[in-house]
């Protein structure tokens, strides 16, 4: 599956924060949203998923326009910056809810091996992203939105993620943003820098650089 966005114009207060926008997206790789804080990397996500409306869009699925929002479908799952499980939810019911085997999910994660009963609002920020990336990248969909997955990840559940992320690829369109950019640029496959306004598909790294979105010398 190719899934492309293009033509994006959004506007805030008649402010202009996306134009001229292209991205494309495909089965078997994970494609990277880089750009500063506040460059509409967030919106960007949403506008992709359907949530947030633009002035205009063009979104195609294998060349054909998708005239239906993706979240309005099961092919999309997202995972927003925000928290979306509720907190008096237990893990074991979550999982349930979701169809996901828990075993499944300590062999990997072992530190939660004795959390099954523990309710969401009893995790810590990170545990609670951990959950919540998990659930969204296992769940049956074909493409995945994934924004700041490894926020509040310690080093060892950021590599665990990563992981997950190249396991889960083989079979899912995956687009993500992040501001730690070292784990972005080791997780994917294709790199699009969002600035000014626009995407610019990064071809060698050192045009990280020269757009001056890292520092000389930061590779």
């Amino acid at each position: 599956m190719i899934f492309e966005l293009d033509n994006v114009e959004l506007y805030f207060k008649n402010k202009r924060i996306l134009n001229g926008i292209y991205l494309k997206a495909e089965t078997g790789k994970v494609t990277a949203i880089l750009g500063r804080n506040g460059c509409g990397k967030s919106s960007l996500l949403s506008i992709a998923f359907g949530t947030l409306q633009p002035k205009y869009k063009l979104v195609r699925l294998n060349s054909k326009p998708l005239l239906k929002p993706l979240y309005k479908t099961e092919i999309a799952k997202y995972l927003p910056q925000y928290n979306f499980l509720p907190n008096d939810l237990k893990l074991s019911f979550i999982f349930k809810l979701f169809q996901l085997d828990w075993s499944l999910f300590i062999q990997k994660f072992k530190v939660f091996s004795s959390f099954k009963h523990y309710k969401i609002k009893t995790l810590s920020g990170g545990e609670r992203r951990i959950i919540e990336t998990y659930i969204i990248l296992k769940t049956k969909s074909s493409i995945i939105f994934l924004d700041e997955p490894f926020s509040h990840l310690s080093p060892l559940h950021i590599e665990l993620v990563k992981q997950l992320i190249a396991e889960e690829k083989k079979d899912k369109i995956i687009i993500i943003s992040d501001h730690m950019y070292q784990h972005i640029i080791e997780v994917s496959d294709t790199i699009y820098l969002l600035k000014n306004g626009t995407t610019k598909k990064i071809e060698q790294l050192t045009e990280l650089e020269d757009y001056k979105y890292l520092s000389e010398g930061s590779l």
